[in-house]
């Protein structure tokens, strides 16, 4: 061997270095002191990983066709909405509209589903509100879910695509790509107005764009070319939802991985390795990063009327909005007798508020909350502690260490604490109750004295720290007796409380969550030129750091436990799924093809124990990784399943509701290795047997295709029979609900689908109230009340009536009415009870049930069709 670079011999004979053959021998020169590994591609490594050949052409024109048919096949049914249609269909009502919501995923993929809709007409005048609500004519849902289908079409093309240049022979490729094709799970998620079909397609084209990458020279204009357009598929990745973060993190890694062979690569100067480090950094993070903000500048573009989901954002975000209630030139000067509106700083939870009805526990006093909206019972009149009920005539400032009491004037009682225990936060010690106390004429006790505590270094720099300003002074109210201050986090009250944020106050706990200032100021004794403000509207990088900041809070808040929930450590053994929807004897399941999801998962668990042998085996001085084949099936699989690590790890980290579809994008690099694992199988272990290999390869397609098309009813919402239904639940986890399917195909045949539209009246005068009712039971059995001929006003008065943006419908909040069972068959008009799919259950069946579980229905919405 030469000590001048010259190439050092092969160990092991190259197996097939024919054109076709996608795997080229490794490069290794011997330098000065140490061998050492060409960190370049070959010339002809992405010449063998293109597509050049017809038979090539062929696979994918199959390939493309076979996918068509799976994945748009019957788009139009079901005919209303499903699962998460309920929020990403509505985001594009939002969009349409103009009207500010609140999402806790960036904006791009609802953007596209809005745009595809206004393209088709669309004129958002359906909210896409519960799950089951019939799609009417205007709505364009069809055209979404063909969008949605299309990018899920795109995504097993790209797939094949991704394997090709990562090695991979073209009838295995093919033959991974139409397993994926039908993987039942994807499928499923991209016949649908969601999130995942195009983050899936974002991310599937990062990797292949990646890998094509990494078949270039470097510095070359090929490797610019598909670096950049990595970059711009990243960008759209994390701009669809976060999870294409994991995307960028899995590709710099990939990155350093290379970096690390150039530095070692004695044939390239440094400056080479710096420059290509430099490279990457403007196209993998400075692109993505330039994207992801300007898809929000459209967002915040688009989104300029005030809306119900602008409450989760500061009163400065919302003074940007058209059509905002935020006060403006609000009275400076704070002082006694003002009329104020308290604002908690340290959450978005709102305004200090109360409302006439009681705490179920404690001391059953009136209740204080936050509340999100702005509404005549946040208003608090300021009094002094020593001069309760005295108006003076001359304007009085409020000061730092002023003593003062808040009396709300709608129900004439006051800020109040005592010695009982917080409603919610029961078992913090630190915490107590915070009432309204009185009534009129009652000047209050010494337990309504608060201190006020002006907060030197949150306030504006100023008179704002001697003396309180509206907006400009932040402070803090000290209970005078019991020396706590009052409190608020994100805690909800129950439903006796309306779900709004519970107040108490607190001896410890966080800073901030003491911290308060007032927005609206009123005070007639103030002179007329007495100075205004109002709030600084932020500019779009303002804006872009709040509304992540309210992402990020209100995601990690989603901790309730829902019915269909899962754990990441279930997710590789697929022992769950998600009922997307159900009626007409029809359901949608989302669940996984099993066969490819437990090979898959299998065979990453026997490629870790494998590359621990080899380990060992190298300790040992044991020749391992001696063909090109092997040695490219342990980088790919490798990177792949590095992949899987990234994507799937952080799972385990988050405390929020988990489900099945979180698995994906981390399964989707777990077949892209399973497709390196079948490569191997042809390429190596049945390299002189390849008709064998093909076989094995083949066979397991054919496995694939049955489990599809045996459990395509959950995917297309097919008729299906009861004893098939029973007979395809492997797992009890799989928990559709088979008894709602016919016993027989021939019952279907005789079964009618009808709109919800043909019930409506022609007389437009004899309007149609529909209830929908719930039981309340472990297991959810929706109970569906209709009835007609009962005029709406007549209708309304059993409805629930909660408070909403500004006042509620009564002006107050009313209780939940619960109804018995014979006050619902008892009203006018026709009765009929349904279970959760839409099944109707015998008047009897029912009485048990209530029976058994108390015998209460309550009201959970009401629907009038006219």
């Amino acid at each position: 061997m030469s000590s001048s670079g010259e190439k050092i011999e092969k160990i092991a004979p190259v197996m097939d270095a024919s054109p076709l053959d996608p795997v080229v021998p490794i490069e290794v020169k011997q330098g000065p002191v140490r061998p050492y590994l060409v960190s370049e591609p070959p010339n002809d490594l992405a010449t063998r990983r293109t597509i050049s050949t017809l038979s090539e052409r062929l696979y994918i024109i199959v390939l493309i066709a076979f996918t068509a048919v799976v994945r748009l096949y019957g788009l139009e049914w079901p005919n209303s909405v499903v699962f998460d249609e309920v929020h990403f269909g509505g985001f594009a009502t939002e969009y349409i509209n103009g009207s500010f919501f609140m999402d806790v995923h960036p904006p791009l993929a609802k953007m596209l589903y809005a745009g595809v809709a206004s393209l088709a007409g669309f004129k958002g005048d359906f909210d896409f509100e519960n799950i089951g609500d019939e799609f009417p004519s205007t709505t364009p849902y069809y055209h979404m879910r063909l969008f949605s289908a299309s990018l899920g079409a795109f995504t097993v093309v790209l797939l094949y695509f991704t394997l090709r240049s990562s090695g991979v022979r073209q009838f295995v490729a093919f033959v991974s790509a139409l397993c994926f094709a039908i993987e039942n799970s994807y499928v499923t998620i991209s016949r649908y107005i969601l999130l995942d079909a195009p983050l899936m397609f974002f991310i599937a084209a990062a990797v292949y764009s990646f890998k094509k990458y990494e078949l270039f020279q470097q510095g070359s204009i090929k490797s610019y070319k598909t670096l950049l357009a990595t970059g711009i598929a990243l960008g759209f990745a994390a701009s669809a939802k976060w999870v294409g973060l994991f995307t960028v993190a899995w590709i710099g890694l990939l990155c350093i991985w290379r970096l690390w062979f150039m530095l070692g690569d004695l044939s390239k100067p440094v400056s080479s390795t710096v420059s290509a480090a430099f490279s990457k950094l403007i196209f993998l993070l400075g692109v993505p990063f330039a994207l992801y903000a300007f898809f929000f500048k459209i967002h915040f573009d688009t989104l300029i009327y005030d809306g119900a989901g602008a409450s989760f954002f500061s009163s400065e975000f919302r003074s940007t909005l058209q059509g905002n209630t935020i006060p403006t030139d609000i009275s400076a000067d704070v002082g006694v007798s003002s009329v104020v509106s308290l604002r908690h700083f340290g959450t978005s939870g709102g305004y200090l508020h109360s409302h006439p009805f009681r705490y179920e526990t404690g001391s059953g006093q009136q209740q204080i909350t936050l509340y999100p909206h702005i509404d005549e019972n946040n208003q608090w009149l300021v009094e002094l502690s020593s001069n309760p009920g005295v108006t003076f005539p001359d304007f009085q400032n409020l000061s730092d260490g002023a003593i003062v009491r808040l009396l709300h004037p709608s129900t004439h009682c006051r800020l109040h604490s005592h010695d009982h225990k917080a409603p919610v936060s029961e078992s913090a010690d630190w915490q107590t109750e915070v009432s309204c106390y009185g009534f009129t004429g009652f000047e209050g006790d010494t337990n309504d004295n608060w201190v006020l505590e002006i907060d030197q270094k949150k306030s504006a720099p100023g008179v704002a720290r001697e003396r309180v300003v509206a907006l400009e002074t932040k402070f803090r109210l000290k209970h005078m007796v019991s020396n706590c201050y009052l409190f608020s986090h994100d805690v909800k009250l129950p439903k006796w409380g309306f779900d709004q944020q519970e107040v108490s106050c607190a001896t410890t706990g966080r800073y901030e969550l003491t911290l308060w200032y007032i927005e609206a100021n009123e005070n007639h004794a103030l002179p007329e030129d007495a100075r205004h403000v109002s709030y600084v509207k932020p500019g779009f990088w303002g804006k872009f750091i709040e509304s992540h900041i309210k992402m990020w809070s209100v995601n990690k808040n989603l901790v309730e436990t829902h019915i269909y929930e899962s754990l990441p450590e279930d997710w590789p053994l697929l022992l769950r799924g998600i009922s997307y929807w159900g009626d007409h004897h029809r359901m949608v399941y989302l669940l996984g093809n099993a066969i490819e999801w437990w090979a898959v998962s299998a065979f990453m668990l026997l490629f870790v124990i494998v590359c621990v042998i080899e380990l060992i085996a190298w300790q040992l001085g044991k020749p391992i990784l001696q063909d090109d084949h092997v040695f490219n099936f342990h980088v790919q699989v490798a990177h792949y399943m590095l992949g899987f690590l990234v994507h799937v790890g952080p799972s385990f980290l988050m405390k929020r509701q988990m489900f099945l579809h979180h698995y994906l994008p981390a399964y989707y690099f777990g077949i892209l290795a399973f497709g390196h694992a079948l490569d191997i199988i042809v390429s190596f272990m049945f390299k002189n047997k390849k008709i064998m290999g093909n076989l094995i390869v083949i066979t397991f397609f054919a496995g694939c295709l049955f489990f599809f098309n045996a459990y395509k009813p959950l995917i297309y919402g097919l008729p299906w029979t009861v004893a098939l239904c029973e007979k395809s639940q492997w797992l009890s986890g799989w928990d559709y609900h088979c008894g709602s399917y016919f016993n027989t195909y021939e019952e279907y045949d005789n079964y009618t689908i009808t709109s919800q539209f043909d019930n409506i009246f022609e007389d437009t005068d004899v309007p149609m109230s529909t209830y929908s009712k719930q039981l309340e039971v472990d297991q959810p059995v929706v109970i569906e009340e209709i009835i007609e001929d009962i005029p709406i006003e007549a209708a309304e008065e059993d409805l629930v009536v909660e408070e909403t943006s500004g006042k509620s419908a009564t002006g107050i909040n009313t209780p939940e009415k619960e109804d018995s069972f014979d006050d619902i068959i008892h009203k006018e008009g026709f009765n009929r009870f349904l279970d959760e799919n839409g099944e109707e259950i015998d008047i009897e069946e029912v009485r048990k049930i209530m029976a058994a579980q108390g015998g209460a229905l309550k009201i959970e919405q009401k629907i009038v069709e006219v």
